[in-house]
């Protein structure tokens, strides 16, 4: 074996089924942000779990008590509903507005640094900020009224604030920004060659889109959806803000904050916390599976590059 080239080796390892070679410096380079990553997630996520699994916080023993008295509890589990609810049509609609946008700006318009300088701004103002400013721009004496009844459109102001329509227009402020700047990235990154072949074989530009761009898209729309859904259906600020927390946007993480600051039950709060993280997951797993099958011809490899 030690007379063999490395390189043999390698090819005889990969033939053998292994996905990929181990370096070895990449590892020990590697084990800071291991460690980090360790520190910051895994310890809080298993210290979390301790605690949901105790009746109170002070039991010597674990106990699944918590989590059956959530799923026996028709109020609490109704918060996930009411999430998914409030989550899932804007991130849908976000991604969906992106897309057509992304394809559009991909190679470039006038004035693109100005718009993306418009469109990154909701980003660093924050929630809360952006919640604010929907009270005093949507309420009956804000600006939009006030415009609308002075144009004689309406003949009284519009309740606009605290339901679910509210918390739509905050989430998608503050997540198609971020939603259609990925996409569009991504979007940027396929390569002008595929598309010029396509129209070289007779494609029409839709045919291009949907048989060319779209499936090399799509790994790129399915990490845009699960980053911006898992940053609606943790939505916390915007709910009580602009919702309306006691009932249409009493979402999970009001419910978990309710039950562990105002009820003083940390374990079942912790449990509910842990019980929201398990579905984003679930939903994130389902929409990259999804992705794989729907996209099983088009690598990313094929659509990259110049």
């Amino acid at each position: 074996m030690a007379d063999i080239p490395h390189s043999s080796v390698q090819r005889k390892i990969n033939r053998r089924g292994l996905p990929f070679k181990v370096n070895s410096s990449a590892v020990l380079l590697s084990l800071p942000a291991i460690m980090l990553v360790l520190m910051l997630f895994f310890y809080p996520l298993l210290f979390g779990l301790d605690i949901s699994l105790r009746s109170s916080e002070q039991a010597p023993s674990w106990s699944p008590t918590n989590y059956f008295q959530f799923f026996s509890n028709s109020d609490l589990v109704a918060t996930i509903w009411t999430t998914f609810r409030v989550a899932l049509p804007v991130t849908l609609f976000s991604v969906l507005v992106s897309i057509p946008l992304a394809y559009y700006m991909r190679r470039g318009i006038k004035f693109e640094r100005l718009l993306t300088a418009i469109l990154i701004l909701p980003i660093t103002l924050g929630n809360v900020m952006v919640a604010q400013a929907m009270l005093d721009y949507f309420s009956p004496t804000g600006w939009f009224n006030r415009v609308l009844l002075l144009l004689h459109l309406i003949q009284q102001p519009m309740l606009l604030l605290h339901h679910w329509l509210a918390v739509e227009i905050a989430l998608f402020i503050q997540g198609f920004p971020f939603t259609f700047l990925l996409i569009l990235g991504y979007m940027s990154a396929i390569s002008p060659d595929l598309e010029r072949a396509s129209r070289m074989l007779g494609a029409r530009p839709w045919q291009t889109f949907w048989r060319v761009i779209l499936p090399l898209s799509l790994p790129g729309i399915a990490v845009a959806f699960c980053l911006n859904f898992v940053a609606n259906f943790s939505v916390f600020p915007s709910a009580n803000l602009v919702g309306e927390p006691s009932h249409e946007t009493r979402v999970l993480a009001i419910a978990a904050y309710e039950m562990a600051f105002t009820n003083y039950n940390i374990p079942l709060g912790t449990a509910i916390s842990l019980i929201m993280g398990v579905i984003e997951l679930l939903v994130i797993a389902l929409v990259l599976w999804l992705q794989r099958k729907t996209a099983r011809g088009a690598t990313i490899s094929g659509g990259k590059g110049v």
